[in-house]
């Protein structure tokens, strides 16, 4: 189904008695071209050109000026002195303050160069605002501007985090009528895409597409097959692909080592995870967040929460901020184990660390988890780290709707998503998949069925977590025969059933069975 390529799209429907709540398609005043923002004036010279200009103030105490409509000459600001404006707002983080600018260089009958739209729209995909950057991108073709290949990947990569495969497959059907060649960028990106969603033939295919056209078979590419046969239980292929890589003579560098250890970590292979962890030391290569979150997680799923309390104060010890997602996986494990103490302790030890804003949000997630009981509305856990001074971001609020949804608080959940979109962050498929979660933790699988079909009608492709979670939902639920409808939709869609989703098939089988 084609999605709506309209800034603004119908809102989703009511939730069983819920109150309507807009994810990803709602109005959105605030983020709109003509909305306004108020700054404080300021009278300052600029370039003996705008008498009087705006000083928008911005984190890290950075400062921008902006145009007034007011000069030394009498005329209006230039063209040139809006674009510089544009790119530096955007270029510190102030997506409004850009937005702001843009509405009034139109107002005056000006139009953003190519180097302007293409900052606006990466700093609108970053924080995921993608309904607003297609409508910049739409007025960008429509003008006759005529966008460099950077924006299209861009583009892609922004679409495709979210699920987005109609916006994106135009993007790509966009390229080839301009006649603009997919570099090695293009082809990372649709791989990542692929691999993420487990559709294994379209990996396969951009595969051999890549040698046909000549491009390197990099450890980037390499890292993304090894995670392919991983996430299909294919884990003895998935290590051999390491011979392959060393007889092509590409060095192990940290995407592959990242890859090994995962997939050794999801097979249960912890001794051999840390091995590798030592041997990527020892080779000179510096483990990154991504190599520490890996560890953690899986010897917290394994039940080793010592030994991953350990590699946490580890990767403090090595300055690593810590993620808010991985709070989520460790405290989710002590609590289940009626271990506050040594929640209490990691908290001590985190603060001899200094990481001020980490600190707050580990202890809202401890509360969640029903410590306390105090920040069981997601609003006002909102405030409270709002009010201490921590920027809202994706990751955070991620963090936050995982942790209601593992606690089955599904109204919480949605609550979560609807302050994060009021904060002009769209949920991506990820925020989807937590609020699927969430239903079917709480024995409501209609809704989370709701969710999903809401996912394909307005163009979110469903990926390997999507369908698995549903068809867990549908188990809680003792709905059985749904279990097997929900896998060939997997299927039928491209993507490849992983260990997990095989499982639960053959439960919901077995079960089937054994009734008739």
């Amino acid at each position: 189904m084609q999605p709506n390529f309209c800034p603004t799209s119908p809102s989703l429907p009511s939730l069983h008695g819920m109150s309507p709540f807009f994810l990803v398609c709602s109005s959105r005043p605030k983020g709109s071209l003509l909305h306004k923002y108020s700054t404080s004036p300021c009278n300052v010279m600029r370039n003996n050109d705008v008498k009087e200009v705006n000083v928008i103030t911005m984190k890290n105490n950075k400062s921008i000026t902006r145009p007034t409509n007011e000069s030394t000459s009498g005329e209006e600001p230039s063209t040139e002195s809006y674009n510089c404006c544009i790119c530096d707002c955007c270029k510190v983080g102030n997506i409004d303050e850009a937005m702001t600018l843009l509405a009034q260089m139109e107002s005056l009958g000006c139009r953003p160069n190519s180097s302007s739209y293409t900052f606006l729209i990466e700093a609108l995909l970053n924080v995921g605002r993608t309904l607003e950057a297609d409508a910049l991108f739409q007025e960008m073709l429509c003008f006759g501007l005529k966008p460099r290949l950077k924006l299209y990947n861009i583009l892609l990569r922004g679409f495709l985090k979210k699920g987005l495969l109609g916006l994106a497959d135009r993007v790509l059907r966009i390229m080839e009528e301009m006649g603009i060649c997919r570099n090695q960028e293009t082809y990372e990106i649709l791989l990542d895409c692929n691999v993420n969603a487990g559709r294994l033939g379209d990996t396969w295919s951009l595969i051999n597409e890549m040698k046909r056209k000549g491009f390197q078979l990099n450890s980037f590419v390499y890292s993304k097959v090894i995670g392919l046969y991983r996430d299909n239980g294919m884990w003895k292929k998935a290590i051999g692909i390491i011979e392959e890589i060393r007889e092509m003579g590409i060095p192990l560098d940290k995407h592959i080592y990242n890859s090994i250890i995962d997939t050794f970590g999801k097979c249960g292979k912890l001794d051999e995870a840390l091995e590798v962890f030592s041997d990527m030391q020892e080779q000179g290569i510096r483990p990154d967040i991504v190599t520490w979150n890996y560890l953690i997680h899986w010897h917290c799923k394994s039940g080793k929460l010592s030994k991953a309390l350990h590699l946490f104060a580890k990767m403090q010890e090595k300055g690593f901020h810590p993620d808010p997602k991985i709070f989520v996986t460790i405290i989710g494990g002590l609590a289940e184990q009626g271990k506050w103490d040594t929640i209490k302790e990691n908290f001590e030890i985190m603060k001899s660390w200094g990481h001020n804003e980490s600190l707050v949000i580990y202890a809202i997630l401890v509360d969640i988890y029903g410590q306390y009981g105090k920040f069981q509305d997601a609003e006002e856990c909102i405030s409270a780290l709002t009010s201490e001074g921590i920027q809202p971001s994706a990751s955070m609020f991620c963090a936050l709707a995982n942790a209601y949804a593992q606690q089955g608080l599904c109204d919480q959940t949605v609550k979560v998503l609807q302050l994060m979109e009021a904060e002009g962050i769209e949920p991506n498929l990820i925020m989807l998949n937590v609020l699927i979660n969430a239903f079917g933790v709480a024995g409501r699988h209609i809704e989370a069925l709701t969710i999903y079909q809401h996912m394909k009608e307005n163009g979110i492709s469903p990926d390997v977590v999507t369908y698995s979670t549903l068809m867990k939902a549908f188990i809680r639920a003792r709905k059985f025969d749904k279990v097997p409808q929900i896998y060939n939709e997997m299927e039928s869609s491209g993507c490849t059933p992983d260990w997990k989703a095989r499982q639960m098939l053959q439960t919901a089988l077995m079960v089937l069975e054994r009734r008739h």
